[in-house]
């Protein structure tokens, strides 16, 4: 039972992934968590208003699981199967946060400078989590749709627009931590 409450290797939790992706193909499905917002939007009555939101949000009840599933297992990995002391992180990131001014995780995963509840209290913090909200949603959409839908799905069935998009999404991350973040800390 130990094996519930450690990190997994990365070849048995992408066997996972990829026999999930296996069975979406089967049943003809497809992989995207941005696409449930727009399913969400729908639900509420975004159609009247903007014909982007006017589909059939129904058939795509199962995803919204993927939702539900994702939150209810985040918040129990997070609360009662987390144990951060088995993580390593290595001492090159630690110290180049140091640098920027931003202290060692210290037993947990995540700065807290950065991911904790004080960040909300810092007007910078509060509008960089803002603006940097805005450009994920709007670059998902510009996108046609987010990471998990790109590099999971559309790369699994193949997609040459997938491809182009992962590729995109590595480019930009790389720009953000080698030439944003050092300006923005």
């Amino acid at each position: 039972m130990n094996i519930f409450f450690q990190t997994w290797p990365w070849y048995i939790s992408g066997f996972i992934i990829g026999m999930i992706m296996l069975s979406l193909v089967y049943f003809g499905k497809s992989f995207g968590m941005s696409s449930n917002l727009r399913s969400m939007c729908a639900m509420v009555g975004a159609g009247n208003r903007v014909p982007f939101f006017d589909f059939d949000w129904k058939s795509q009840r199962w995803n919204l699981l993927v939702v539900l599933g994702a939150m209810l297992g985040g918040f129990v990995g997070v609360h009662f199967m987390s144990d951060p002391t088995n993580v390593s992180i290595n001492t090159k990131t630690i110290d180049t946060l140091a640098q920027l001014g931003i202290d060692a995780p210290n037993g947990q995963l995540v700065p807290t400078v950065l991911f904790g509840n004080q960040t909300f209290q810092d007007p910078k913090n509060s509008a960089i989590l803002l603006i940097g909200g805005i450009l994920v949603g709007f670059g998902a959409r510009y996108a046609g749709g987010c990471t998990s839908g790109h590099a999971i799905s559309g790369l699994s069935n193949l997609q040459l627009p997938s491809l182009k998009a992962v590729i995109g999404f590595f480019i930009g991350g790389l720009i953000m931590v080698h030439l944003l973040f050092p300006l923005i800390f």
